[in-house]
């Protein structure tokens, strides 16, 4: 699968993209929103479950570079792997080097993802979920045309109840509401 944006490239994992993926994850402040960074060689077994993922479903999380340029990222569909009020479903992620925040690439890859999703997949709804402190996400989630579901945060069932990360948000975009 890959997907061209004016700026982007959306396309599988490569060998290459091994070490600059370990180093995003690596990164306290990219990290920040989840349980704790990843060392090498958890980064290397996200790549091969995504990878799995990909094959079982035929859409995953996918690499983001920079048209002519290096790796920036993922970003991708996902079919979430626990129980809560909104699943089963398919979500929406994205995950960005600190040194490409703020230059609208993760809302140009999400909104890729949204149009496949929509049009080639005829999904008719895709989520995206965060913790409530990630006001980055959410910001990139409402640019895209997602809305937040008021009543519908959830306390994430892989995390501690008494994990500050737990509460989370749901967003939802109906494919009858996107733009494509």
């Amino acid at each position: 699968m890959r997907l061209e944006t004016g700026r982007l490239i959306l396309r599988p994992f490569e060998a290459n993209d091994h070490a600059p993926f370990a180093e995003l994850n690596a990164d306290p402040e990219v990290m920040a929103h989840f349980p704790a960074p990843l060392g090498r060689a958890e980064s290397d077994d996200l790549i091969a479950t995504i990878r799995e993922r990909t094959l079982a479903h035929g859409f995953g999380f996918a690499a983001i570079a920079e048209e002519g340029g290096g790796f920036l990222g993922m970003c991708g569909l996902n079919r979430p792997g626990f129980a809560a009020h909104f699943t089963p479903c398919v979500e929406i992620g994205w995950r960005l080097r600190r040194a490409a925040w703020g230059r609208g690439f993760a809302s140009e890859a999400a909104r890729a993802w949204l149009t496949y999703g929509f049009t080639t997949l005829e999904l008719d709804e895709i989520v995206a979920f965060t913790t409530t402190g990630n006001h980055r996400s959410m910001a990139v989630m409402e640019r895209i045309g997602m809305v937040r579901e008021r009543v519908g945060g959830f306390m994430h069932p892989a995390l501690k109840r008494e994990s500050p990360l737990a509460p989370h948000v749901l967003y939802r975009l109906a494919r009858r509401d996107h733009d494509t």
